[in-house]
Order: C-alpha cells, then structure tokens, then sequence
C-alpha cells in the first residue's frame, strides 16, 4: 500500500510539485523554445541559409525538435524550400490557393506529411541538411521514440497533468505552423510587399509563433535573417538570433536592406541605381501607397461617372498590386476606371515603367541609368505633385 500510495502522490504532483499556474507558464515557455528552433534553426538556418549557428547551438535545437516534434531536418527543409519555389500553383505543398484555406488549417500537419514522404520531394529540395552519424541513425531512424521520451520527462516532472503538457507540445508546431502560418499567412493579413505569392503579415508583432507573423516580408525577402521591415514590426525569432551573435554561436549571413537615403541628387547616378535595385520591394511598396492615396482622394470627388463601393474597393486592391501580377480581366476593370481620371492614369504607366529597371535583367547598367533618368523626367514634368516628390526620393537612395 504504501509504494501505491507513494506512486499515486507523484503522479499527483510529480518530481517538481509545481502549482497549476507554475506548469502552464512551464508549457508555454517549453513551446516557445520549439517555436524559437523551427524559426531558428529549421527555417533561418537550414531551409534559407541566412545565418550559420556553431555545431553545439545547431545540435542543441535538432535534439530538441526531435524530443517535441519528431520532425526530421532534411523532410522539413525540402518541404518548405518546394512551397517557395512551387508557391500558390500545383505543386506547392500546403498552400490555400491550391487546397483551400479550410484544408490548410485543419489539416496542415497531414499536408507536411504527405509531402515528407515524397522521396522526391526530399531528394531534390534537401540538400545541405545535417547528414552525420546522429542524425542518421537516431533522429532520422528513431522519429517516435523522441516524442515519446518528451512524454515520460512531463510526467515524471509534473505528474499526471504532464500528460496534458505534453500533448500540448506535440499540438503546438501542426495548429501555430503548418495551421496558422501556412494557412492565415497566405490568406488574412496585411502586406507590406507584392509578389507572385499571397503571402501576409498576420500582425506586426511576432512573438506568439517566433516573427514568423511577419510572413509577407519572409516570401519577400526569404534568404533574410530578421523577418520584420518596418518601423511597428518586431520579430522576437531576430532579438534571438542577435543574442546567439553576440554569444558567438550564431553568424548572421543576410538580411533585408533597409534603405539609406541622402539629399536628393540632381540627377541620378550609377549609385542611386544600384540602391534602387536592391530596394525594389520597397520602392514600389511606397509607390502602391502613393497610388492608393491619390485614388481615395480621386473617388471623395465627384465625377461624371459614377461606380458602386464594391467595384472601388476591387480598384482600390487592384491598385496595391505589382502591375505584373495583375490578370487580364483585372486590368481590363482597371482601365475602365482610369481611363477618365488623368492623373491616377499617368501615375499607373509610369509605375509599370519604373519596374522595367529590375525586369530588364540583360540590360547594360548604363542603359538602365537613362531610363531612370528619363523615369525621373517623366515625373517631374506630368504636373502632378505626389511623382515630383517621388522622383525626388528616388534620387535621394543611397
């Protein structure tokens, strides 16, 4: 009786005898260290290579993403390396416009697995990945027997509520990544950036799933360390990483150029073209809103043309959009709109010429430099304020 009565007291409380609010705290800083190893380590790290982590760091969180996951380094970065370059057409392992959203978030884990087990899959999009000894023969060969290690650890720490600990663990990667990120991220959300992806920034505070809320700005700059971009934006998964730099266990290789400007030039140089080029997305991020602003204060006006709220709001999306990922059918409803508003329509030509800089790749970079300049000319001399000022701006990157 008494080794029963010893046995049920610590499955009571376990070998830590934690109150209730002590073992959620614990839960949730256990999940966010296995969010802070996939945004680290599986995703930064080994899918994009924008940073490198010393063998011990890189070790430490492949052993524990095998204790809380069971995910195997290799499927996970082919798996997602396939979704960046297949991404929202056929082919792309999980995205909402190929399965729909729905499927995505209920179902997001069984989407990874159908697509780890594509040998395919693996052997084309995974190079690279950890291939030593431990990695082949415990994580890769024994996937169950790590998670099932996490589950006798909770329980003997916590006692019977750590069974309860551990299932939220085993939960958290398939509801917060392959749910939320790999779903909402390509559906809800606003966009810093246009692209040939749906991609969106859930909220500009990336805490809760390590910065990878900020999923716009990762299918816009994916080879980045530090996901967030704007001033508002704070991606935790970055200070990490920062304090893994200064620890020397981590070396950042990339990150998103933040634009430096300088008192406009008066005319453009080879510099300011270079800076421009590598500050595309945010060129015509700026130009999207510059357009968008111009067009409410052209629809609080009234015309001899009337059009409904739906079909405004249709232009006014249509109008955040890169004119190169824009569909026939809706640059047909575009024109019908701007054929009658001359300044908005000026505003809309000069935008697709501006992105002809980075689009004509083959171009001499002499020959690009005149068309900028002539770009600049263009604005300058429309009579319109908002291109006068960009132009300006455009020649102030440096």
């Amino acid at each position: 009786m008494d080794a029963i009565s010893a046995l049920l007291a610590f499955l009571d409380h376990g070998v830590l005898d934690w109150s209730a609010w002590a073992i959620v705290a614990a839960t949730l800083a256990l999940t966010h260290v296995t969010i802070a190893a996939v945004t680290i380590y599986l995703h930064r790290c080994q899918a994009h290579r924008a940073l490198t982590l010393h063998p011990a760091a890189s070790h430490v969180f492949r052993f524990w993403l095998w204790l809380t996951t069971g995910m195997v380094t290799r499927e996970w970065v082919a798996v997602h390396r396939k979704h960046h370059a297949r991404c929202e057409v056929d082919g792309d392992p999980h995205s909402p416009a190929v399965f729909g959203i729905r499927r995505v978030l209920t179902q997001g884990s069984e989407l990874y697995r159908t697509e780890a087990a594509n040998l395919v899959t693996v052997e084309q999009y995974g190079a690279g990945t950890p291939d030593d000894w431990v990695e082949r023969h415990v994580y890769s060969r024994f996937v169950w027997q790590g998670v099932g290690l996490m589950l006798v650890l909770d329980v003997v720490l916590f006692g019977a509520i750590g069974l309860t600990v551990w299932a939220v663990q085993m939960l958290w990667i398939p509801v917060t990544a392959a749910g939320i990120i790999n779903g909402l991220g390509h559906w809800w959300g606003y966009r810093n950036y246009d692209g040939p992806h749906a991609a969106t920034n859930i909220g500009p505070l990336g805490l809760l799933i390590g910065g990878e809320e900020l999923h716009n700005n990762h299918h816009t700059y994916p080879t980045s360390a530090r996901l967030s971009s704007r001033w508002f934006e704070f991606d935790v998964g970055w200070l990490y990483i920062r304090l893994l730099q200064a620890c020397r266990l981590a070396r950042v290789a990339r990150v998103a150029p933040r634009p430096r400007r300088a008192a406009p030039k008066p005319e453009a140089d080879l510099h300011t073209l270079h800076a421009i080029i590598a500050n595309r997305h945010e060129v015509m991020a700026r130009y999207a809103r510059m357009l968008r602003r111009a067009f409410r204060q052209d629809a609080r006006q009234a015309h001899e043309v009337k059009f409904d709220k739906r079909f405004l709001a249709q232009v006014d999306r249509l109008l955040r959009r890169d004119p190169g990922f824009v569909t026939g059918e809706q640059a047909a409803s575009l024109a019908l709109f701007l054929r009658h508003r001359g300044a908005l329509l000026t505003m809309q030509q000069l935008r697709a010429e501006l992105a002809e800089l980075w689009q004509r790749q083959h171009a001499a970079p002499e020959e690009l430099l005149a068309h900028l300049r002539q770009w600049c000319e263009r604005a300058e001399l429309s009579g319109i304020g908002a291109l006068r000022e960009f132009a300006a701006r455009l020649r102030s990157y440096a």
